[in-house]
């Protein structure tokens, strides 16, 4: 189960209600009221809406406890999907999600390289339609298209995407154009955060302070903090790709020197492999560009776990100074729980995490008070375009608003007794 939506700033109730619904699997009406701390009248009015919109089912009964069996309450997941669509240099990345967040299809096309952003744009869209249409999913029940790319963002703007290799992007209107384009609504936002917002909106992380640590072509890290995404006054909240773990380190892209990226980033590892011509042998490395580098890192990855010792001693270096970062992040934030994602991690996620499990272990400054768990997600490849679903799932039906705090959280909900009555409005 994820965090409790009774920690979290609902725009409204009925908002609250399909949150705790989304987040508990089944509930029923007398567990809603208890979750929330609505009264009965104003959980039978949602509850009844919710399932006139099609968006809540009744499914069964829970077990009897000495009265009339209440009646429990899911999503009715087929009823509303999103478009997730991530986008990097290398590649962009598809998938259509249903209310759960769960992956309908997916697919995986060519990166931006150097193409105009209008002919991209106009590609994404006709990618997304044919998506759709595969899925033998109706257009109208399709909420709107969340976009996701690598940092920094510029939230009034569109994508600031100050990379390199995507630099000529610079301001280019992407929201508006693209909403032009597929005539769905769209969302922005990080690549990291989205990766975290899909954990949570799926049911795999907590409620309590949790982050994403994120590879991908570079290095970011996206925060939930009860239940709700961190994303800082810019949206650009996590990026630990640029903490600076050597002060005499090689240049980032950033301008700064000894980056977290520069120095554990999969082009760090490649440019390594690269200068080792035994090595680069062994992996069957070329000498290609930036385009190169996600199909390169993933060579030296199978060439570490062939049994290449110089492959493995590369890949546990940038393994050790993300421990770091990890534990930078960890020590700031007070994590309880740290998922390694991206498609960086997809590849080399089984190197990576019994290094970064053992730095947090050893050297977390709050261990004694309590762990933080450190995993593999289940779906790193795809999890930011997950996530970049999610992020319009959550905006059409469970927007957040600042001052409105629900009192309780999900564990009431199972306590016999009902908690003192609040009258709240639907």
């Amino acid at each position: 189960m994820s965090g409790p939506a009774g920690a979290t700033p609902h725009a409204s109730s009925r908002a609250a209600v399909l949150d705790v619904i989304r987040a508990a699997g089944t509930i029923s009406r007398v567990g809603l009221v208890k979750a929330t701390g609505f009264t009965g009248a104003t959980i039978s009015t949602v509850v009844r809406r919710l399932i006139d919109d099609g968006l809540v089912v009744e499914t069964g009964h829970a077990e009897s406890t000495g009265g009339k069996r209440r009646v429990l309450l899911q999503l009715n997941l087929s009823s509303r999907y999103a478009v997730g669509v991530h986008l990097d240099h290398d590649g962009i990345t598809y998938v259509l999600t249903d209310l759960g967040g769960s992956v309908v299809a997916r697919m995986s096309r060519a990166g931006v390289g150097v193409e105009d952003p209008r002919a991209v744009v106009e590609r994404m869209a006709t990618e997304s339609a044919a998506l759709i249409e595969g899925a033998g999913v109706e257009r109208s029940r399709v909420l709107g298209l969340g976009l996701v790319a690598p940092g920094p963002l510029n939230q009034a703007h569109g994508l600031r995407l100050l990379r390199p290799a995507i630099r000529h992007w610079g301001d280019f209107a992407m929201g508006p154009e693209l909403e032009r384009a597929t005539g769905l609504p769209v969302v922005l936002d990080n690549d990291a955060t989205a990766a975290a917002l899909g954990e949570h909106w799926s049911g795999q992380a907590g409620g309590g302070a949790f982050a994403a640590l994120y590879m991908g072509t570079g290095i970011g890290a996206g925060l939930m903090l009860g239940g709700v995404a961190y994303r800082g006054p810019s949206g650009n909240a996590g990026e630990i790709g640029h903490i600076p773990l050597a002060a005499d380190g090689p240049e980032c892209w950033c301008g700064a020197r000894g980056c977290t990226e520069a120095l554990a980033g999969p082009g760090a590892v490649v440019e390594a492999a690269r200068a080792d011509a035994v090595l680069a042998r062994s992996a069957g490395l070329t000498g290609g560009g930036r385009g190169r580098r996600t199909a390169d890192f993933a060579a030296v990855t199978r060439a570490a776990h062939r049994g290449d010792p110089g492959a493995r001693a590369l890949l546990e270096r940038s393994a050790r100074y993300l421990a770091l970062a990890a534990r930078t992040l960890a020590n700031i934030v007070d994590l309880d729980e740290l998922v390694l994602t991206g498609p960086g991690l997809a590849i080399a996620g089984s190197i990576y995490l019994p290094v970064v499990r053992e730095e947090l272990e050893r050297s977390f400054f709050s261990r004694a008070s309590h762990p933080v768990t450190v995993r593999l997600s289940r779906v790193a490849a795809t999890a930011p375009a997950i996530g970049a679903a999610a992020m319009m799932l959550q905006s059409e039906l469970v927007p957040l608003r600042e001052g409105m705090r629900l009192p309780e959280n999900l564990a009431a909900a199972a306590e016999p007794d009902p908690p003192a009555r609040a009258s709240t409005t639907p």
